[in-house]
């Protein structure tokens, strides 16, 4: 039996994904959780194989959440549900140390299959996310600007193009105002780019942007 722990912050998603989940008898489910501090409460009390997580949850989320649920639990494997299409989320989501990663869209149709691949020590990447992997292996790699941001750069480049200020992201991110200052200064240098307007144009030009965009970290 495969245990699993739902990492989602919308209830109606929640029980869409236990309905999918239900059907495969397999597949038991041992815990839920809204946000960042419940799912390190349901990694720290419950024995599961499986997290399906979610990128963009309140509190700590995404990358960072990913790095610390790894480091508290090696073994456990984490499949990450998110809207975003683009693969340099599920790029950064495996580099974290992700198994596995499926869009909300396909979700219905693979989540079973790719739940059973993740537990069995296997990974669940479409085409594109590995081929992307293994470009960013090669030194001299080219890609898109927004590739060359760090983990929280590329966090905080985010929370801008949802249109949040510097001081709210540093109320979000509990860091100090001048830190996503640097941070804003070093997006805007590695990117090219002049002003907030032309961060969001690239954002959009480069499907970056979501309607409830709480910014993975």
């Amino acid at each position: 039996m495969i245990r699993i722990v739902l990492a989602d912050d919308h209830t109606i998603l929640r029980e869409g994904l236990k309905q999918v989940l239900s059907a495969a008898s397999d597949l038991s489910i041992v815990g839920e959780a809204r946000d960042g501090h419940e799912v390190l409460e349901r990694v720290r009390e419950l024995e599961f194989d499986v997290l399906l997580l979610d990128l963009s949850m309140p509190g700590k989320s995404g990358i960072e959440l990913i790095k610390q649920v790894r480091a508290e639990k090696p073994r456990l494997r984490i499949m990450v549900l998110s809207m975003h299409q683009e693969t340099q989320y599920a790029v950064r989501a495996i580099r974290a140390g992700a198994s596995g990663y499926l869009t909300k869209e396909g979700a219905s149709a693979q989540l079973v299959s790719a739940i059973r691949k993740v537990a069995g020590g296997g990974a669940f990447i479409t085409d594109a996310v590995a081929q992307q992997l293994a470009l960013g292996a090669m030194p001299h790699a080219d890609g898109p600007p927004h590739n060359m941001l760090s983990d929280r750069e590329f966090q905080v480049f985010r929370l801008l193009v949802a249109g949040k200020t510097v001081s709210e992201i540093a109320g979000q991110l509990n860091l100090s105002v001048k830190t996503v200052s640097t941070h804003k200064a070093r997006i805007m240098q590695k990117m090219n780019l002049s002003n907030a307007t032309e961060l969001i144009r690239y954002a959009i030009q480069h499907g970056l942007i979501e309607d409830s965009d709480s910014g993975p970290a």
